[in-house]
């Protein structure tokens, strides 16, 4: 009997301890402390000073410059190099392959004088390119990639600025049953967490609000985010959470209140992709891979038995500098074509008969003014009018919105349409507050991304598109890697390294001699590059010395202003130092340094030198859209700045009148496909420097009370009646 009744009394307590366990263990994952990216200590300290008090400097490693890698690519070539430019002059090369037995004898004379081929040439300087060059470097490969433009030139840099496992496929994943889009979404997950930690000052944690109409819509989201933070695990950070209305008013005031339950907030993360892409290419190029860009591949070359070990290009840089462009041999064991959306063209330049793999999708994005979204607070609107889901989220100050997804054709500078524009405006005045006035004449800068969705061409059936990225092989030996998303670049680059390590045959190793990346010899590069994949934990050039706190250091050492002090140091990481030091001075008493190109953005002069002289920039628009971001957040704000440009690299490249006027032209074209109205593509530099380029057409005349005259009150707020002059009298003769 006694033992019958303590079992009913130790019943309900061991209930009661399991239901606390699960409900305490629940709370601790969801709220435990975490580690968030970028706010730990620099890896190493800043700069330190002298007794004196003179700074001592960080000496950072300086990728070759573009002709001692353009030596370097003519080197894997040796003596075919005269060989081919020989039958140039002579009108037998033309736009043929050389013969095979022409190349073999020239190939056997190269070998037996003991020049060596890259183990890789990669075609595409993009987000996969740059990958794939950063991960073979790292195993101890011989690298070569050339780019027709420039790094991150197509794709990569229009993007949607997001880092995302993405909450969306997970809820097909779930609806659907898809064990695959499940993977998918866990992968994304893993990676978005080393693409954080290899790049701290490029990339940040983000929280998104998801707006709720309906009470129910509340537990269905919530169980969604919360399963989105369960798959990230480790990888996690922050977690969602559920906001009653008044408190996302509160964090989002420009929200539309009717029919609004809640939101909940959940996080992922976002980065700079363009400048993500740069440091992608100029770390490679530390770790010893040759990165050209503004190098076109204009043949293939294959060998006796029909298998691919060389290419044929030819420097546009000369071309744009007047000069004949030469073409050079380029040889390697194995050649990878990463070209995104030009992937087809690679492929039949290597076999004319081959099928198209990639079915080209638009997506437009627009910028508008920062006062559209909190500064620190992303939306998503997981059900547009066509189903389709927009991001508006805030990026380097401004609002961007996006994306559209429809089938387009393959061009290099794709110009947004009117149509998509108007559409992302009417999505976006459907959850903005009716008092905001969503005006067509606020988009600062709208631009097209190609995505190149692939099929594979080894599946039945071939409409089919593949919902990753695909990695196949030719009959010949070229290594095709399409598709894929900026998040996932690193395991995509991993799958390319591996297969081809097989393909052809490459013995990774060791890297013994790895460069200083930090510039301080306090941390050992090389430690675990063994010849394995380490690209998850190899750091990318700037984030040694990147902290939150960095920019104080700029401030109080160069008496730059403080904003540009922080774009500096979430652009550059600890490079910032040398981009400070390379600005110029004001002659005010503050800032000391730092000559905006724009008045109305953080970027200065000291950008524009580095990028020439530490990140292969050749163009006007290398550094305008790739290096600084100023005319993907504003098309006039570049035009604008374009002469500033235009006359500090001509003090650094030498340019002559022509290539001067060239770089204008190029420009001006280039802005037409960021937004840059077409009255304003005739404009010329004199109209831009005297002003007349800023002049604003009818529309733009409405926007603003730009002529009303200046008053201390509002007609409204007067203690006059309408038409009264106060100054005059009553009785004067004037009111009479």
């Amino acid at each position: 009997m006694a033992a019958r009744q303590s079992h009913r009394l130790l019943k309900p307590f061991l209930y009661t301890s399991i239901a606390a366990a699960v409900g305490g263990g629940v709370l601790y994952t969801s709220y435990r402390p975490r580690n968030i990216p970028g706010s730990d200590p620099a890896a190493v300290p800043p700069p330190s000073y002298g007794e004196e008090g003179t700074l001592i400097p960080p000496r950072f490693p300086l990728v070759k410059s573009r002709e001692e890698q353009i030596a370097d690519l003519k080197r894997s070539a040796g003596g075919m190099r005269q060989s081919v430019n020989k039958l140039s002059r002579e009108g037998l090369f033309g736009d043929v392959f050389w013969s095979n037995t022409k190349w073999e004898e020239a190939v056997q004379e190269e070998d037996a004088a003991g020049e060596q081929p890259y183990d890789l040439l990669i075609i595409g300087g993009g987000a996969t390119g740059s990958g794939i060059a950063l991960d073979a470097a790292t195993r101890g490969l011989k690298v070569a990639v050339v780019e027709r433009d420039d790094f991150s030139s197509g794709t990569s840099s229009k993007s949607t600025k997001l880092v995302h496992g993405g909450v969306r496929y997970l809820e097909k994943a779930v609806w659907e049953l898809d064990y695959n889009q499940y993977k998918l979404v866990k992968e994304a997950l893993r990676e978005r967490k080393y693409f954080l930690d290899t790049a701290p000052h490029l990339s940040m944690w983000l929280p998104i609000m998801l707006p709720i109409q309906k009470w129910w819509q509340a537990p269905y989201f919530w169980a969604g985010t919360k399963f989105y933070d369960l798959l990230a695990g480790s990888e996690g950070i922050e977690s969602s959470y559920f906001l009653t209305k008044s408190k996302a008013l509160d964090a989002f005031p420009m929200l539309k209140k009717d029919d609004l339950f809640g939101a909940l907030v959940y996080y992922d993360g976002a980065h700079n992709d363009s400048r993500m892409n740069v440091s992608l290419a100029m770390t490679a190029a530390l770790y010893g891979s040759t990165v050209v860009n503004h190098i076109e591949v204009t043949g293939l070359q294959k060998d006796a038995s029909g298998r691919l070990n060389g290419a044929r290009v030819r420097d546009l840089v000369q071309e744009k500098n007047g000069k004949k462009p030469e073409e050079f041999i380029i040889r390697a064991k194995g050649i990878i074509n990463a070209t995104g959306p030009f992937t087809d063209s690679i492929r039949k330049m290597d076999d004319q008969k081959v099928e198209e793999i990639v079915a080209p999708s638009s997506g437009v994005h627009i910028i508008l003014p920062g006062y559209y979204s909190p500064a620190n607070m992303g939306l998503i609107d997981p059900s547009t009018s066509d189903g389709r889901v927009i991001f508006f989220l805030p990026w380097q100050g401004n609002t961007i919105a996006g994306t559209t997804d429809a089938p387009t054709d393959i061009t290099q500078n794709p110009i947004a349409g009117e149509e998509e524009i108007n559409w992302i405006l009417s999505e976006i005045r459907g959850y903005l507050a009716p008092d905001i006035n969503v005006r067509r004449g606020d988009v600062l800068a709208a631009w097209s991304g190609i995505r190149p969705l692939v099929r594979d061409p080894k599946a039945r059936n071939t409409e089919s598109l593949v919902r990753n990225h695909l990695v196949t092989v030719s009959d010949s030996g070229l290594l095709t890697c399409a598709g894929g998303k900026w998040t996932t670049y690193r395991q995509m680059a991993e799958e390319t390294v591996d297969e081809s390590i097989k393909l052809y045959g490459l013995q990774p190793g060791p890297v013994r001699e790895a460069p200083d990346i930090s510039g301080t010899e306090m941390i050992d590069d090389a430690a675990t590059l063994d010849g394995t994949c380490q690209t998850h934990q190899v750091r990318l050039v700037g984030a040694h010395g990147y902290s939150k706190t960095l920019f104080i250091n700029l401030i109080q050492h160069f008496g730059v202003e403080t904003d540009v002090a922080r774009h500096l140091t979430e652009s550059y990481g600890d490079r910032a130092w040398t981009v400070a030091a390379l600005s110029g001075p004001t002659e005010k008493r503050f800032p000391v340094r730092g000559i905006r190109i724009s008045p109305l953005y953080p970027f200065v002069d000291g950008e524009v030198r580095y990028a020439v002289r530490h990140e292969c920039a050749q163009t006007a628009v290398d550094v305008l859209a790739r290096r600084t971001r100023l005319a993907f957040l504003n098309a006039q704000a570049a035009l604008e700045a374009l002469p500033t440009v235009i006359d500090l690299m001509t003090d650094e490249l030498k340019w002559d009148k022509r290539r001067q006027d060239l770089e204008w032209r190029d420009t001006v074209q280039f802005l037409a496909s960021m937004g840059l109205p077409k009255s304003k593509l005739g404009v010329t530099r004199k109209d831009v420097e005297s002003g007349r380029a800023a002049e604003y057409d009818e529309h733009e005349r409405k926007l603003y009370s730009r002529h009303d005259r200046p008053a201390d009150t509002m007609e409204s707020d007067s203690k006059f009646t309408s038409g009264h002059n106060p100054v005059i009298g009553e009785k004067s003769p004037a009111n009479k």
